[in-house]
């Protein structure tokens, strides 16, 4: 099976089309103000018309109200919703959008129960647990805290660079893996060189 891959926190049309033509299955646009890869939903909507057929858009919030996530969807034509705060089922559901769920994985974290209470979800982000931060830290968790029989798809995120994403792909087997800080030149801005080489190297390991 070739992992999907997701390179998350577009900020600008150059780094959409550096993405698309290097092979990038999805696009992830943070409407989360406090991230430095936040995008209006102006802006949002002329990244995504720009898309190409067959990449997919996703959408991340995190603890956003209902009327705001319309708001983004009213303009914004998101394939999927990516929640990545404290959200619970419902209100992940409320939406009526296909979504996945990011959960910020340590020790304690029991995937198996994150999995039946997001059995709605198409698949589980799972990401680096940093206090108070919901992500897009660049640190990584412990892969084998993943279960070999997590019911959900798993998109793997947390660190990942050209360097290791490889390896990641080997040991964990997800389905996708999603990338923002590490193909970076700075916050917000991608790297083009790092961008192919991520993608390259992770469809290669799958």
């Amino acid at each position: 099976m070739a992992v999907r891959v997701k390179i998350c926190g577009i900020t600008r049309l150059q780094d959409l089309h550096d993405a698309c033509d290097s092979g990038a299955d999805a696009l992830g646009f943070v409407f989360y103000e406090k991230s430095p890869r936040h995008v209006t939903i102006t802006a949002a909507a002329e990244l995504v018309r720009a898309l190409p057929p067959f990449v997919q858009s996703v959408g991340l919030f995190v603890n956003a109200a209902p009327a705001f996530i319309e708001s983004v969807l009213q303009t914004v034509p998101l394939d999927l919703l990516q929640f990545h705060g404290e959200e619970t089922p419902a209100e992940c559901a409320r939406i009526g959008r296909p979504y996945i769920k990011a959960i910020r994985v340590n020790q304690d974290t029991d995937l198996l129960k994150c999995a039946a209470d997001f059995e709605a979800a198409r698949g589980l982000l799972l990401d680096a647990y940093v206090p108070g931060v919901p992500g897009g830290t660049g640190e990584r968790f412990d892969w084998r805290l993943i279960p070999a029989n997590l019911p959900q798809a798993v998109v793997l995120s947390g660190g990942l660079t050209p360097e290791n994403v490889a390896a990641a792909v080997e040991q964990v087997r997800p389905w996708a893996v999603d990338v923002s800080s590490g193909v970076e030149m700075a916050k917000g801005i991608k790297d083009a060189h790092k961008i192919a080489q991520f993608i390259a190297k992770a469809k290669e390991a799958s």
